[in-house]
């Protein structure tokens, strides 16, 4: 590991921003529709992972045609979308935009690296979109989260190595894939879900710039 980290990558949902009452107003929505039993715990089973990946945690082996499968995943994304024109600032997470400007005063890089294809539309509800350097999302690779292709692909497009990026994320699948990517792991959340980074705080506004300066100079 490099002993000074030269760019951080954020997850977006959780770490930046809340919009997980959507999603599962959603997905509820959607399991409702289609007689699937579905609660807040299971929700946080489909935390940091693909559309596709959480339809198929949602359908628990049920079979559906390819069709259906896309049918379902177009209309929980329709109602995600819907839910997401009540964005505004207010769904900035505290400290969150605060830490990002201080280190963008410091000349440290930073970058947006979620799974979700509607990162773009979040990131300009909430008003932060050229907040960050760069910003990549589903589109932009093909193997998302735990592979480490999504942080990587940030890196690159920051023009930094990998060892010396640091990944802030909440949920597990997220950070295997900075493990995996070779980054420094800083987790957002219990120790259940947020355990196996190399660093933890319960939430973002736990971050003081001082601690996270302490982390990236280590």
């Amino acid at each position: 590991m490099s002993e000074k980290i030269k760019a951080v990558i954020f997850d977006l949902d959780g770490v930046i921003t809340d919009t997980s009452e959507y999603h599962y107003r959603a997905w509820k929505r959607l399991a409702d529709e289609e007689g699937i039993p579905f609660n807040r715990d299971d929700n946080d089973k489909l935390r940091g992972v693909s559309r596709g990946e959480c339809l198929k945690i949602l359908l628990n082996g049920k079979q559906v045609s390819a069709e259906q499968f896309q049918e379902m995943m177009d209309r929980k994304n329709e109602y995600y979308v819907e839910l997401l024109k009540q964005m505004t600032s207010e769904n900035i997470l505290p400290g969150a935009k605060e830490i990002v400007l201080e280190l963008k005063k410091r000349g440290i890089k930073t970058a947006i690296a979620s799974v979700s294809k509607n990162t773009r539309t979040v990131l300009q509800g909430t008003g932060i979109e050229n907040l960050f350097d760069t910003i990549v999302d589903g589109y932009s690779v093909k193997n998302t989260k735990p592979a480490p292709d999504l942080f990587l692909f940030a890196a690159k497009e920051l023009g930094v190595k990998p060892e010396d990026c640091a990944v802030v994320e909440d949920a597990e699948a997220g950070i295997e894939a900075a493990l995996a990517g070779n980054m420094l792991s800083i987790g957002i959340g219990p120790e259940e879900r947020a355990g196996k980074a190399r660093y933890r705080f319960e939430k973002i506004g736990d971050i003081t710039l001082t601690k996270l300066l302490e982390i990236i100079n280590s």
